[in-house]
């Protein structure tokens, strides 16, 4: 299951998407973001829907792919549905045994919000799959630049979430080696109760710790000796080109978000 972690990871290929400036792309995500909380209904989360089902086709990338990728966190949308079934009350009751009742109010709420966070998945997702690290570290630089003037380190953050981001599937990769060498020798984690699985998986938070220091060492070193001193006196090789698509682009989010203002209750 760790070997379908997608987030993090940069698919190459030749699309629309893929085309488009970085620093779009993250505008467009974030304008994205903020408009899914701003949906409450049928009608406005089907217009997302949509819309992220457009940018996929777009991106070249098939939503069998994306599924595949929601697999490691489908716990945790799972709880979050129940969570707000048995939690959230109001509408009409449906079951009620002692003190447990489920509401409609808990079922629609809890399939807005799994929704809701599958959206968001899916948009950062197709982000980071068509858009390379270092464009992305160049973009949030260029994002931030206007901070310089206060002496804020834009560089600096800029590189540790380029890095961060790209050493998640680095790490995923790590663990599944772990996993594939302690069962190797005998260790199931895949069996028993839920107790029994977690003392299972805990000894590999120490390899898993280990070798992500190691790497973020031997990182560091690599580079202290190319003369990395932060953004002083450095040039851009890459430049960031933004052009009329990524003007258009950018402005087609308007409309959906208008349309979601005035259907939403």
């Amino acid at each position: 299951m760790l070997d379908q972690m997608i987030l993090g990871r940069y698919v190459p290929m030749d699309s629309y998407v893929h085309r488009l400036d970085p620093r779009m792309k993250i505008v467009f995500v974030f304008m994205m973001m903020i408009t899914i909380f701003a949906a409450n209904n049928v009608v406005t989360y089907g217009i997302l829907l949509v819309m992220t089902l457009v940018i996929l086709y777009l991106s070249n990338l098939k939503l069998t792919f994306l599924i595949n990728g929601l697999k490691p966190i489908l716990l945790l949308l799972i709880f979050t549905l129940l969570m707000h079934v048995f939690l959230t009350k109001g509408g009409t009751r449906l079951f009620s045994y002692g003190i447990i009742s489920i509401d409609s109010n808990g079922i629609v709420q809890g399939l807005f919000i799994t929704i809701r966070f599958v959206l968001i998945i899916f948009l950062t997702t197709i982000m980071t799959l068509t858009t390379s690290p270092i464009a992305l570290t160049d973009a949030i630089e260029s994002l931030l630049g206007p901070f310089k003037k206060w002496k804020l380190p834009v560089h600096e953050f800029a590189l540790m979430m380029s890095i961060a981001l790209r050493f998640i599937p680095t790490l995923m990769d790590e663990l599944t080696k772990v996993m594939r060498a302690q069962m190797s020798r005998g260790s199931d984690m895949t069996s028993g109760s839920f107790i029994s699985r977690l003392q299972a998986i805990t000894p590999l938070l120490v390899p898993l710790f280990v070798s992500a220091f190691k790497r973020a060492e031997d990182l560091a070193v690599a580079m202290e000796v190319r003369g990395y001193r932060g953004d002083i006196g450095r040039t851009k090789y890459r430049k960031l080109d933004w052009q009329k698509r990524d003007t258009w682009s950018l402005v087609t989010v308007i409309p959906m978000i208008l349309a979601i203002l005035y259907f939403r209750t």
